[in-house]
């Protein structure tokens, strides 16, 4: 593990093992949504990887260290602050096989036309509540600068025919998730719910792996209780 430099605000938090990442107080922090992600997914040796949406890179570095057999990761975030933490992470744990890119989605080249295997997706999921809270904050929770339907035209657009797409959000917007990925040819193959401590409570999150260009059959997993543990 290699020095870094940290900025005002920063601090190296438990990522995996003895690998750290960098989070700063000021910005958006990680929560444990990114976390059972990572967790939820099945990643295959050799897969080419996306983070969409990646923060400071807790999902895509996790992913990494679940899944070391995988060939690469790229992580896409357009706030250069986030993406300069992830970047930073990235020297600090020597995770040669990550790559960050400070970008919008939205402006993907096409030298990633159908490059990833796999794409992974914490999007911002509010779409209101966050009236006078700072820009960098509301954008990594409310569908300020990219929307749910933007988010599966793109992962389409990347990922090669039989790759796959998983993304986390609201358990409320179920239907229209299900909707948005069949729009886009991305077929719901796997998803489960996220309940919050006890087996009473309502789920509040929910998580689906889409296969571009799959055939119809989703298999429902039993739901997960979310008892704050799962992060880190």
């Amino acid at each position: 593990m290699s020095d870094v430099v940290l900025n005002d605000g920063e601090a190296l938090e438990d990522l995996f093992g003895e690998k750290k990442i960098i989070q700063n107080r000021n910005l958006y922090r990680f929560t444990s949504d990114s976390v059972m992600l990572s967790r939820f997914v099945r990643g295959r040796r050799g897969d080419v990887v996306a983070d969409f949406c990646s923060g400071s890179g807790i999902v895509g570095f996790h992913f990494l260290c679940l899944n070391p057999g995988i060939k690469s990761v790229t992580l896409f975030e357009m706030q250069e602050s986030l993406s300069s933490m992830a970047e930073r992470t990235r020297q600090l744990d020597g995770f040669d096989k990550a790559r960050v890119v400070c970008s919008r989605i939205q402006d993907i080249g096409p030298e990633y036309c159908e490059k990833f295997s796999l794409i992974l997706c914490n999007p911002p999921y509010e779409t209101e509540g966050f009236d006078g809270v700072p820009f960098e904050l509301a954008a990594c929770r409310c569908e300020i600068s990219v929307t749910l339907k933007e988010i599966c035209d793109i992962a389409s657009r990347t990922l090669k025919y039989g790759g796959k797409f998983a993304v986390v959000n609201k358990a409320s917007r179920l239907a229209e998730l299900m909707y948005t990925l069949k729009c886009a040819k991305l077929e719901p193959k796997r998803l489960q719910f996220v309940s919050g401590g006890g087996k009473d409570e309502r789920p509040y999150l929910v998580m689906c792996e889409a296969v571009k260009g799959g055939k119809t059959g989703l298999e429902i997993l039993p739901a997960k209780f979310n008892d704050g543990t799962n992060g880190g």
